[in-house]
C-alpha cells in the first residue's frame, strides 16, 4: 500500500466509507436521497466505479472491495471528483449482501472480471454459484439487472448455465459496451482472451 492510499483510508474513509455491521442499511439515510442503487462487487482500484458514478449522478452506487490498497486508491479518486453518490464497503461481498443490503433495494449489481479461479479444483471458490444467484434474486428489485463480465470462457459458460437455471433472471439484448474498460479487462485482452459480458433482467 502506498503512503497516499494509507492516508486516504485514514482521512477519507469517514466521508465515503461504510463500516460493515450485520444489520440492514438505511440506504436513503446513507445517501440523503432516494435514487436507483447500483452495487459493484470487487471494484479493484475503483476507476470504473468512480467513472460510472460521475457519468450517472442521478444514481447511487455502493462498491465492495476487500483489497485495502484498491479502496485507498478509490477514495482518492472520489475525493478528486467530489462525488457524493458513492459509498464503499471493505468486507466480504456475501456477508454484505446477506446482512447489510435490504431485500429488493438494488436496481443493479455489477460483477466485472471477478477472480476466475481457473483450476478445476478451485471452481468452488468462484463467487458465482447457485446460492449467489438466489441471493441476488432477493436483493435486486423487479426490473433491475445483474451485469457480469469475464475473460475466462469456461467461467462465462458456467455463469450462463447457473443463471439459466434460476427463473428470476432472463438475458436481455441491452448494449453492454458503454462502460469504461477495467484494468483486468485490458490485461485479459493483452493475453488474447475473449471478453464475455451479459446483462440479465430481474423478472
Amino acid at each position: 500500500m502506498t503512503v497516499a492510499q494509507g492516508r486516504a483510508l485514514k482521512d477519507l474513509w469517514p466521508i465515503w466509507g461504510i463500516d460493515y455491521t450485520p444489520a440492514p442499511l438505511d440506504v436513503q439515510k446513507v445517501f440523503g436521497r432516494p435514487a436507483p442503487l447500483i452495487l459493484e462487487i470487487g471494484f479493484g482500484n475503483g476507476d470504473l466505479l468512480s467513472s460510472m458514478a460521475a457519468d450517472t449522478p442521478d444514481w447511487n452506487f455502493i462498491g465492495i472491495e476487500v483489497h485495502e490498497p484498491g479502496v485507498g486508491h478509490c477514495l482518492m479518486r472520489l475525493h478528486e471528483l467530489s462525488l457524493s453518490n458513492v459509498r464503499l464497503i471493505c468486507h466480504d461481498a456475501i456477508d454484505v449482501l446477506n446482512q447489510q443490503i435490504p431485500d429488493f433495494s438494488l436496481h443493479g449489481v455489477n460483477l466485472f472480471f471477478p477472480d476466475p479461479w481457473p483450476k478445476k479444483r478451485q471452481h468452488k471458490r468462484r463467487i458465482v454459484q447457485p446460492d449467489f444467484i438466489a441471493l441476488l434474486s432477493r436483493k435486486i428489485e423487479s426490473g433491475g439487472f445483474f451485469h457480469p463480465a469475464t475473460d475466462w470462457m469456461n467461467y462465462a459458460e458456467y455463469i450462463e448455465e447457473t443463471i439459466a437455471a434460476n427463473p428470476a433472471f432472463r438475458a436481455t439484448e441491452t448494449e453492454t459496451s458503454k462502460r469504461p474498460e477495467t484494468k483486468f479487462e485490458r490485461r485479459g485482452k493483452r493475453l488474447g482472451h475473449e471478453i464475455w459480458e451479459r446483462i440479465y433482467e430481474r423478472v
